[in-house]
């Protein structure tokens, strides 16, 4: 899969504080593209120079294959955590409005927001003023205008703040259905579960420095760690030629849970065949790190060699 977007070796310095460090990404054309990090950790340095909002000091923007230009605004979509409307203006007159900045005509603008109006059911929003919209109506509204010329690549940070749990899975289906049509999306977020759920691909950016990236199920890939959780009637010993015996805990009906690691070398088939020896099996799992557990252990300064 080819790259729409790759920030080569990005620096950004605030008087004497350096947001981004040497700062290097690869987003694969028509992917949902996680960009992960704590508070000011740089993420939104590096959006706001994808946007041209500002520039880099050191380093290079490369979008469908050229240096970033002014000509890209018109490809990108970019619906910022701090939402931007004017307050006093109609809503559809604000929309054409943000259509036409992006390169549409007023006639082609209003067709396609037609179409989104009747899409979300809120036809009767075009006469309202924006400050007459609740917060998430002014989400909706803005992730309209994010999306209404049908950009190549969208950025999204934090897309869900301020929508509740219906409007939040609207906006999910909006952004799978986009990616099936092919569009590239950055999203930035601190809810883990969104990343288990939507992305392909992650960059996790700490202190000015991506510390983790690649495709999702490789970098869960290289925080397992042998373990697995197994249910099971009989009594359960460690074996040390085969697995230790982390904890156990009692259940119902005389089963028992134990968490147990696989020795180095081991196979899972030789590991079973042991067990069955001792117990009769209920369930056997093996313990896949989540986005959030992996997050706290990379921040946390756990985590070594392992970009």
């Amino acid at each position: 899969m080819s790259n729409i977007l790759e920030a080569r070796h990005v620096v950004k310095r605030y008087a004497g504080h350096t947001a981004l460090d040497k700062v290097s990404i690869e987003v694969p054309a028509g992917s949902i593209f996680g960009l992960l990090g704590p508070n000011g950790a740089g993420k939104t340095s590096l959006i706001r120079i994808i946007n041209q909002i500002t520039a880099p000091d050191e380093g290079e923007i490369i979008l469908l294959g050229e240096k970033l230009q002014p000509k890209h605004i018109e490809v990108i979509g970019y619906l910022p955590e701090e939402r931007g409307l004017y307050k006093k203006m109609k809503v559809g007159e604000q929309l054409l409005y943000l259509a036409q900045l992006k390169g549409m005509s007023k006639a082609e603008a209003t067709e396609k927001l037609k179409h989104w109006f009747i899409k979300f059911d809120i036809k009767d929003w075009w006469n309202k003023n924006v400050e007459d919209l609740s917060k998430g109506m002014q989400q909706k509204t803005q992730f309209i205008a994010t999306i209404v010329h049908e950009p190549k690549l969208i950025i999204l940070d934090e897309p869900f703040s301020g929508f509740d749990p219906i409007n939040a899975n609207l906006l999910k289906d909006e952004i799978l259905e986009l990616k099936e049509k092919g569009t590239t999306i950055i999203f930035s977020t601190h809810r883990m579960e969104s990343v288990e759920e939507l992305c392909d691909h992650i960059a996790l950016i700490n202190k000015s420095k991506v510390v983790l990236h690649g495709a999702k199920k490789e970098v869960k890939n290289r925080f397992r760690d042998n373990s697995y959780t197994i249910e099971f009637i009989g009594t359960l010993n460690a074996n040390p030629l085969f697995f230790e015996v982390l904890d156990s805990k009692p259940l119902e009906d005389g089963i028992t849970q134990s968490h147990i690691k696989l020795v180095e070398g081991v196979s899972v088939n030789q590991m079973i065949t042991v067990l069955l020896e001792q117990v009769m099996l209920i369930s056997f799992n093996e313990n896949i790190p989540s986005f959030n557990e992996i997050f706290i252990k990379v921040v946390g300064g756990e985590a070594n060699d392992i970009l």
